[in-house]
């Protein structure tokens, strides 16, 4: 996986972790308390060998569980591990085979050890282990029979179809499984690339307006600079000419290059707050937007604008958000904007700022991101509070203006 999966997918691989570990300990832990019950009856050396070896290739089933994390076809971790996956169950399989009534329980470490490391494996490799497995199931019974002389019987066995439908389970629930565990991370491979893309695409809308500005005059002022070089000993008054129009055209340049910016930075604030609600969705953030009346005056929209893109765009770049709600009201003669989202991590880690940007690159944003924000809101006399609830993952950004006349939303 070439990213880190989010918190909520994170927490997804420990409960199908957990699911495929309880499993395995329920299944394991019937083959050691009926080989338990087996020892307490006849008190065989053999079958207390069986009932220790039993119990460590439950430990290392168990163990080596945690590699499914690759997925399916995920590939093998070093050899050591799976050898000590095999080792114990097949030793257990082994002597089974000379212990009278471990028919069906010496059969099943080796069963669930095969079902685990299968789920590694490519397709063809993982279809023929699992066939093989299942004839090592079958003929452990029948071998026992033959080299003990005690034939197995499906009638007198009770343990048979216990035993038979648990086997039988094991490798179609780790499957099923890591099936839904690749549909989880696929999804939130999908959501991170949404969100990069959404931002992208804003950050080529504004470098295309940017290149048609500049490519133009900046072509203009090389010809003229070009021409007025070549005319300074020939022509010096047609050569200074030039030159004026070369500083006259660098100046209306400036100019509107500035205008692209505010223009950029000044979208209006309604808008800015339906494109936040948009790109948050298409990134798989819930976001909840209501609004109340919204500012009159222009530089407190402005500023407010943007508090709900800077607020975005820390979401989309750093945080691991699942639902964010925006909120605009009015109340005490001042219009108030609040922001929450849940993709708070590393709150302690990176303080206030940090925990914006979901726990991450928290100094950045100190810096740049809301210590702007707060001067922005100073200057038309609003303020910008920060909250925190490490506990619940939550972070709220609460900007504040003087209300002024009141607008609609």
């Amino acid at each position: 996986m070439p990213a880190e999966p989010a918190r909520s997918v994170h927490t997804t691989w420990l409960y199908t972790l957990g699911s495929i570990v309880f499993f395995i300990g329920f299944l394991d832990a019937i083959v050691m308390l009926t080989m338990l019950e087996a020892y307490t009856a006849t008190g065989d050396p053999a079958t207390a060998v069986l009932v220790l070896l039993t119990l460590v290739a439950s430990a290392t089933q168990i163990r080596y569980c945690w590699f499914l994390r690759a997925g399916r076809g995920g590939g093998l971790p070093h050899p050591g591990w799976t050898a000590a996956l095999l080792v114990p169950a097949a030793s257990v399989w082994v002597l089974g085979l000379f212990v009278p009534g471990a028919e069906l329980t010496a059969a099943v470490p080796l069963w669930a050890a095969a079902s685990v490391l299968a789920c590694l494996l490519p397709t063809p490799r993982r279809r023929t282990l699992l066939f093989a497995n299942i004839g090592l199931f079958v003929s452990h019974p029948i071998l026992t029979g033959w080299i003990t002389g005690v034939p197995f019987s499906i009638i007198g066995s009770s343990d048979l179809w216990v035993f038979g439908f648990f086997a039988a389970m094991v490798p179609l629930m780790l499957l099923s499984s890591l099936w839904w565990w690749e549909v989880v991370v696929r999804l939130d491979r999908n959501r991170r690339t949404a969100a990069e893309l959404a931002v992208t695409q804003e950050r080529l809308r504004f470098a295309s307006d940017l290149h048609d500005i500049q490519g133009h005059h900046l072509q203009v002022i090389s010809l003229k600079a070009e021409l007025a070089e070549r005319l300074l000993e020939v022509d010096p008054e047609a050569a200074r000419e030039h030159i004026h129009e070369t500083r006259l055209i660098a100046k209306q340049a400036l100019e509107e290059t500035r205008s692209l910016v505010a223009g950029y930075r000044q979208v209006a604030f309604d808008d800015e707050l339906e494109n936040a609600r948009e790109v948050l969705t298409a990134s798989g953030a819930a976001c909840d937007l209501r609004l109340g009346a919204l500012p009159a005056d222009a530089a407190a929209r402005s500023a407010l604008a943007s508090v709900v893109r800077e607020a975005t765009t820390n979401i989309l770049r750093h945080s691991e958000a699942t639902a964010v709600t925006i909120e605009v009201a009015t109340t005490g003669g001042f219009t108030e904007l609040r922001i929450v989202n849940d993709g708070v991590t590393d709150v302690a880690a990176s303080g206030a700022a940090g925990a914006s940007a979901g726990g991450r690159a928290g100094a950045e944003a100190q810096g740049s991101g809301l210590a702007g924000l707060r001067e922005r809101l100073a200057a038309v006399g609003g303020a910008l509070e920060t909250v925190t609830d490490a506990a619940r993952g939550r972070f709220e950004l609460r900007a504040t203006v003087p209300v002024g006349e009141q607008v609609e939303a």
